[in-house]
C-alpha cells in the first residue's frame, strides 16, 4: 500500500536531519519509534504499510491488546508517536545507506523513498518484518491468516476443536503437530514429501495422530468459497477446515541492500534473517534491527519490547555522541 492509497495521512519529510529513521511501521517500529520520541528525539517513521498480520481479524496473546484488529493497534501506535513529536511518512524505501560524517564526525546515513524523496539521519532502526513463503499448493495462499494458519498462539483458539491438517513443510512441522494437537482431537499430518522417523510415527499414533503419506494436489472449498479440504493426488478428498503450515520466512530486505548488514540463515530451510545482538544492536555502526526482521518468531508483544529496548539503547548512543561534540566544541574554543 502506498502513501497515496494509505486511510491515514503521510506527514511531511523534513528536510533537516533527524535523530532517527525507522525504517518499517509495524509493533516493533513504532514502540522504538515512540520510546525516542518521548526522549525528545527528533525521529520518521518509512511506513510501507504492507504488515505480516493484514489478512488476520484479530491480534492476539498480547495482554489487553488481545483480540484488537492489526489496523486499530496501528493506528493508536502511529497516533502515540505523533502525540510526541515524532512523524509518520507512508512510502517504499528505495535505498538506504551510509553518508558522509557530519562536521563532527557523527554518523550519517541517506534514506531514498522510491517517489524519490530523501532524507538524513544519524541513526537507522531496521523494523521491516518479515514475508511467509508458502508451499505451492493451489488454492493454500487465498485463505491464507484465516483457514490457513501457522502459529498456534496466534490463531489456535479460534480454531480449537475443528478438523485441522498439519502441511508439513519440514522438520518444524513435527513441533506444529505437538501444539496443534492441544487444540483439537481431529488432527492428520499431511507429510507433503517430508520424512518421519519411526519415534515421531510412534509419537504420533499415541497421541492419535493420523498420519497421510499421500501428496496434495489442491485445496477444495465449499460453495460458500470456506475451506472444505484437501485433494490428495491419488484422486481422494481428505475433509480440514483448517490447514496449519509452518512457512518459510524471509527477512524483508528490499532497499536495504546499501547498509550491507549481515544475514543469516535458519536451520532445517525455516527462512532467513537479519543477524542481531543484545538490543538489536548489529555489526554495521549505527544500525539497528528488531522485530521479525531478526526474530522471525517473535509476535507482536516480543516485537513491541524489542522496538522499546532498541529505542532506548539508541537514545542512550546518540546521548554520548551528543556530549562528545559539545566536550570537543568547548574544547575548541576554549583553545
Amino acid at each position: 500500500m502506498s502513501a497515496q492509497t494509505s486511510h491515514y495521512e503521510s506527514d511531511a519529510l523534513p528536510t533537516e536531519t533527524v535523530d532517527v529513521v525507522v525504517i518499517g511501521g509495524g509493533a516493533a517500529g513504532l514502540n522504538g519509534a515512540l520510546m525516542l520520541a518521548r526522549s525528545r528525539r527528533s525521529v520518521v517513521v518509512i511506513d510501507s504499510s504492507t504488515p505480516r498480520n493484514a489478512p488476520a481479524t484479530a491480534m492476539h496473546g498480547f495482554i489487553v491488546l488481545d483480540g484488537t484488529p492489526p489496523p486499530e493497534i496501528l493506528k493508536r501506535g502511529r497516533e502515540q508517536v505523533r502525540q510526541y513529536g515524532g512523524r509518520i511518512v507512508f512510502g517504499e524505501v528505495a535505498t538506504a545507506e551510509p553518508a558522509a560524517p557530519s562536521g563532527d564526525g557523527d554518523l550519517r546515513f541517506t534514506v531514498t523513498l522510491a517517489d524519490g524523496r530523501t532524507l538524513t539521519a544519524r541513526r537507522v532502526l531496521v523494523a521491516t518484518g518479515l514475508r511467509d513463503v508458502l508451499p505451492e499448493v493451489p488454492g493454500l495462499a487465498e485463505h491464507w491468516g484465516h483457514s490457513v494458519v501457522h502459529c498456534p498462539y496466534c490463531h489456535g483458539y479460534e480454531v480449537r476443536d475443528e478438523p485441522i491438517g498439519i502441511l508439513a513443510t519440514g522438520p518444524a512441522s513435527v513441533h506444529h503437530a505437538w501444539l496443534f494437537r492441544q487444540l483439537t482431537d481431529d488432527l492428520i499430518y499431511f507429510t507433503h514429501g517430508t520424512d518421519l522417523d519411526a519415534d515421531t510415527r510412534a509419537r504420533f499414533a499415541a497421541r492419535s495422530i493420523r498420519i497421510i503419506e499421500t501428496d496434495i494436489k489442491e485445496v477444495v472449498n465449499d460453495d460458500s468459497g470456506t475451506l472444505a479440504g484437501v485433494r490428495l493426488t491419488d484422486g481422494s478428498f481428505v475433509e480440514r477446515r483448517v490447514l496449519a503450515v509452518a512457512t518459510q520466512m524471509q527477512a524483508r530486505t528490499e532497499g536495504l541492500e546499501g547498509l550491507k548488514l549481515p544475514m543469516e540463515d535458519l536451520p532445517d530451510n525455516m527462512g532467513r534473517r537479519f543477524a542481531s545482538a543484545m538490543a538489536g544492536t548489529t555489526e554495521i555502526p549505527g544500525v539497528w534491527v528488531v522485530g521479525n526482521a531478526t526474530d522471525l518468531t517473535a509476535q507482536v508483544g516480543a516485537s513491541a519490547a524489542a522496538g522499546a529496548l532498541a529505542g532506548s539503547h539508541i537514545n542512550a548512543l546518540l546521548a554520548t555522541a551528543d556530549t562528545d561534540a559539545a566536550l570537543a566544541a568547548a574544547q575548541k574554543t576554549a583553545g
